[in-house]
């Protein structure tokens, strides 16, 4: 019995689809229905082809890419029979899932449905050099955090809104305005809740200390980190500051009030084994990468783990990174509007430039100019921590994007790296930041702080005899001693020499003192043989 011959085409895999999907669920009267393939533009059909090679690129399931992505994208052309240079984003991609709500399916088929048509947008977006928009996704819903605030607090919140976006990267930008909702008011709605301030300007005056002592115990209560309590007093008291300066009064004790004391904690950071476990998973899956897809997507996590590590970025660089960003030539990447909106450049070793390169080798196209691309679009920081916390239950380390921050500092300072060569690496505008590395991690510390503890226990071997002008015998006495000492135990090197010299020492000393009394014998260490028949003193 000859089997029918699976479709190779995309064109074929859809017109397939469509004939299965009309024979399980009829279009209803009245309803317009997709038309094959034979029906498009020839422009259209060369498309979906291309579609389908740009989702396996992506990494894509073959099942996900004939079941779902060229169904919708067949659906789209199959109901807009014109070029798909004139296709309208939004209402002709629409009309498709139109057709397929038609077939009542269930709200899980038409959300998987909506998902695709997204991709199938994407897709259209790249197609014409257009950029996907970034930011503009719902974050979250910040009404909440505004809710039951006075309109004249919410008025003045919204202008400091604005002056704060002009120091936000782009990228975050739509997460950060639902940061400042979300942070900024604590403690506002916590002094409305608790009918200190109202609806009139005036009650701002009514905002005492004790108020600030009060969140802060109900906060520690609630099993806040002090670190965030804190976060909340600084946050309070910059919209105080900006009110202060639009011509409200403002108690001068409420700026002037101190956080609370928090332990002077320390960067976390892996041991040179741990970062040794790390490179070696990584790199052993690009050697075994079995598909493309999965090849270029480990040699990502190699190029951005050694970004994290080598090159110090944080995690947020890692993801606005673009091509205009690297000098591959000479071995430099530069880091635009970063934290404080500083630019710095940051320099690439043997390792990273090899990792760097590869991936690029198979990055291929996307709808960004982004580094850094996953199924086309650009990656996200959460997609790098993702992909390293992974890294690491496989080397069975812990570990974060930022502990290799913190690795890359503190690795410098051991190999005696300058403390503001490190803090140009970093980026960190205060010198005080980049100290905190030093302060424990220092090797050069901890070699000297070996090197003297050495030379004390070595000291400590042998018993001081008094002072010359407290000891009739003088040097002889103090010879003596030594000598004593050194009957204990084998000798050391060091101990070797002090030998030599105490031999040298009281022979010339005997024979300066032209002197004879009682005969001692002093057998200094019967290993080696060593005697003497010295007068006494």
């Amino acid at each position: 019995m000859n089997k029918t011959k699976s479709p190779t085409s995309a064109a074929a895999r859809y017109d397939k689809a469509l004939k299965r999907a009309q024979a399980l669920h009829p279009v209803p009267s009245g309803c317009r229905a997709p038309q094959p393939t034979t029906a498009w533009p020839e422009e259209n059909v060369t498309l979906l082809e291309r579609y389908r090679d740009w989702l396996e690129a992506g990494g894509a399931a073959q099942s996900v890419i004939d079941n779902h992505r060229i169904p919708m994208a067949g659906h789209v052309l199959g109901l807009n029979l014109k070029p798909h240079c004139q296709l309208d984003l939004d209402t002709d991609l629409e009309k498709a899932l139109t057709y397929i709500q038609t077939k009542q399916p269930s709200p899980s088929w038409q959300e998987n449905c909506r998902h695709s048509l997204h991709w199938f947008r994407r897709f259209l977006l790249q197609e014409r050099g257009l950029a996907e928009p970034r930011g503009k996704t719902i974050y979250g819903h910040a009404e909440r955090y505004q809710a039951g605030l006075p309109d004249w607090l919410l008025a003045q919140l919204d202008k400091l809104l604005t002056l704060r976006q002009a120091s936000w990267r782009e990228s975050r930008r739509a997460v950060s305005i639902y940061q400042f909702w979300q942070k900024y008011t604590r403690i506002w709605r916590w002094l409305v809740e608790n009918e200190i301030i109202n609806d009139d300007e005036e009650s701002l005056t009514h905002i005492k200390r004790d108020h600030l002592y009060a969140y802060m115990d109900a906060m520690l209560a609630q099993g806040y980190a002090i670190g965030s309590v804190n976060l909340d007093l600084y946050n309070f008291q910059g919209c105080l500051r900006f009110l202060q300066q639009r011509g409200f009064k403002i108690a001068t004790v409420l700026l002037s009030l101190p956080g609370l004391k928090k332990p002077d904690s320390l960067p976390r950071f892996l041991t040179d084994e741990q970062v040794r476990k790390l490179r070696d998973d990584l790199m052993e899956r690009v050697e075994t990468a079995d598909t493309p897809a999965r090849l270029r997507d480990r040699r990502l996590d190699l190029a951005a783990f050694y970004l994290l590590w080598q090159g110090g970025l944080r995690v947020c660089e890692v993801e606005d990174l673009t091509l205009a960003d690297l000098n591959l030539p000479e071995r430099r990447v530069l880091i635009r509007r970063s934290k404080g909106l500083k630019d710095r450049a940051i320099y690439l070793t043997d390792a990273a430039l090899a990792a760097l390169s590869a991936y690029l080798e198979l990055r291929g196209q996307g709808s960004s100019d982004c580094v850094f691309l996953y199924r086309h679009k650009p990656i996200s920081k959460d997609l790098v921590r993702c992909r390293m916390k992974a890294a690491g239950k496989r080397a069975g380390v812990k570990v974060t994007p930022h502990m290799l921050r913190h690795t890359f500092g503190t690795q410098l300072v051991n190999a005696g790296c300058q403390i503001t060569t490190i803090q140009a690496l970093l980026g960190h505008k205060r010198l005080n930041t980049t100290l905190t590395y030093a302060r424990v991690h220092d090797q050069t510390v901890a070699d000297d702080y070996y090197a003297a503890m050495a030379m004390i226990e070595e000291q400590m071997q042998f018993p001081q005899s008094l002072p010359p002008e407290q000891n009739p015998n003088g040097n002889a006495a103090h010879l003596l001693l030594l000598l004593d000492a050194l009957q204990a135990e084998p000798l050391t090197k060091s101990q070797q020499a002090v030998v030599d010299e105490l031999q040298g020492g009281l022979l010339a000393l005997a024979e300066s003192l032209n002197g004879v009394v009682e005969s001692k014998s002093w057998v200094v260490n019967e290993q080696i043989g060593l005697s003497y028949l010295v007068a006494g003193v």
